[in-house]
């Protein structure tokens, strides 16, 4: 799930709301409240060959964090280390207890409806030590019985083989900081080919990169290690990430393809609408769509970084008297290695926000200054229970048609998106079916009106679950979670059953 870095500012002056509010119902085209309503609801359906599916992952869902011979992660390390890390001092020890509960996960998951199930691998259970020369075989055990239990119900896998949780014995040689971990990573994810590419057809490589990089940087993300390096070790990392999928892809290619499966990596497409409708707030927003989504997009399908990252980072390293950017280089070689090397674009989406010209009050240098931009939001847009999240459907249906003129309309996969609430073990979670009522409108929208070519929709999250610095004071699931039962019980909300009879139409229709 996605976290606003550290520095947003979401702080609007009263001068600026009225202008705020006219410009973004220009950019939407409807009013603010239309763009929430979206009018009646369209029940045109999806395309026959649409797949719904939900979304967990390994530290956030599966407990056993020291069981069968798992090895720590970094969220283990830190949350045990700084219990503070967290708004509730708590931990993904035993978080849903997946680890003990999948059986009844899969049947939750085929109950429903969904057709696909999107989840991590815990790369600490797999390989305790982070390498292929320590494999653990409970761990393997673990992953093969879900996968044949999600088999054997017709519920196809989409596996993250990385979703925040690194070994901590790997973080402790530097982490994604370390260019020695691209290999790592690729043995790892052949690992992963080599046991279950039978029973999967999904793979995202990374959930999130723009998050990870950022880990290492900030104080409210994970590992938080080099927070007196921002704009510098940030992109390091994001270096290594984008050098890292593109290896595993190509292994993929040359030696796995004919499992027939799909890779691409999961990236948040929470961009940016100009705040106003003057030229430095479109150019504001522009380079807010670059260095967030494009950041990691543009070397994948367009080749090398987006032009304004490469202009303005390079300009600023100059002006700071280095003699190398900040930025680094990838090679001619590198750049045509990279580019290709996803089947679909994952889309992970929230939220839409606003981009005014600035950088006042940010570290510099940093990712924030370099990009020379506020986010904020519409103070009429909706609120989700969690306040960092605005509901503008509209907002989502903008960034679609983004995705299709930026990169080519590439078949596009929504891998996350959600609704969160900040009540305790509420099952009447009507606000949450709002939520995808308006947000669905807006998906078929996209595919009928927009000709996007989006080929599914995964929603998160199955289960209630640890929420990284939230901890459990954010419910996102469709199905509660008593996390003060020591059995973990779990109960179906209202958005599931509507989710159920949502998909069983579409079904019906089809038939």
């Amino acid at each position: 799930m996605y976290l606003m870095f550290e520095g947003s500012n979401n702080v609007l002056t009263n001068s600026m709301k009225n202008v705020i509010l006219m410009g973004t119902s220009l950019i939407l085209g409807v009013s603010v409240c239309e763009s929430y309503m979206l009018g009646p609801i369209s029940h045109t359906m999806f395309p026959e060959d649409f797949l719904f599916g939900v979304a967990t992952s390994a530290y956030q869902i599966e407990g056993g964090w020291n069981e069968d011979g798992k090895g720590p992660s970094i969220w283990d390390n830190i949350t045990h280390e700084q219990p503070n890390f967290t708004i509730d001092s708590a931990n993904g020890d035993i978080s849903a207890d997946s680890y003990h509960k999948y059986k009844e996960d899969v049947e939750l998951i085929e109950n429903i409806g969904f057709q696909v199930y999107r989840f991590s691998m815990s790369w600490s259970r797999i390989l305790p030590n982070g390498r292929v020369d320590n494999v653990n075989q409970a761990g393997i055990d673990y992953y093969m019985d879900l996968l044949n239990e999600l088999v054997a119900k017709g519920i196809q896998p989409m596996v993250t083989i990385y979703h925040w949780d690194l070994p901590q014995a790997l973080e402790d040689i530097g982490g994604w900081t370390n260019p020695e971990i691209v290999d790592i990573f690729q043995q790892y994810a052949e690992l992963l080919f080599q046991t279950f590419g039978d029973k999967v057809k999904w793979w995202l490589t990374f959930n999130e990169p723009v998050e990870v990089a950022q880990g290492y940087v900030t104080e409210t993300l994970v590992p938080a290690d080099f927070t007196d390096q921002k704009g510098i070790v940030d992109y390091q990392v994001g270096h290594n990430l984008i050098l890292a999928h593109a290896a595993v892809y190509r292994v993929y290619q040359q030696k796995y393809s004919h499992q027939e499966g799909k890779i691409s990596l999961a990236i948040i497409c929470d961009t940016c609408l100009p705040a106003t409708d003057t030229i430095e707030d479109k150019a504001a927003a522009e380079r807010c769509f670059q260095f967030s989504v494009g950041w990691f997009a543009h070397p994948i399908f367009i080749g090398d970084y987006p032009p304004v990252m490469r202009e303005r980072i390079d300009r600023f390293s100059i002006e700071e008297g280095r003699n190398t950017s900040r930025l680094p280089y990838f090679t001619r070689d590198e750049i045509d290695y990279i580019k290709g090397t996803a089947d679909f674009f994952a889309a992970n989406h929230y939220s839409i926000n606003l981009a005014a010209a600035g950088s006042e009050f940010e570290t510099i240098p940093s990712y924030v200054s370099d990009g020379g931009f506020y986010e904020m939001f519409d103070p009429n847009w909706p609120s989700q229970e969690v306040d960092r999240f605005k509901v503008v459907p509209q907002g989502f249906r903008w960034v679609l048609s983004r995705l299709r003129d930026e990169y080519g309309n590439p078949r596009i996969f929504i891998s996350e998106n959600g609704f969160s609430t900040n009540s305790s073990f509420v099952t009447d979670d009507t606000k949450r079916i709002n939520f995808l009522e308006t947000y669905l409108s807006a998906l078929r929208e996209s595919i009928y009106t927009d000709g996007c070519s989006v080929m599914g929709y995964i929603f998160w999250s199955l289960l209630d679950n640890f929420e990284w610095t939230s901890g459990y004071t954010a419910k996102t699931g469709l199905v509660s979670v008593d996390f003060n039962s020591p059995n973990r019980t779990r109960t179906m909300n209202k958005s599931a059953y509507w989710f159920r009879n949502y998909i069983e139409m579409h079904k019906i229709y089809y038939q």
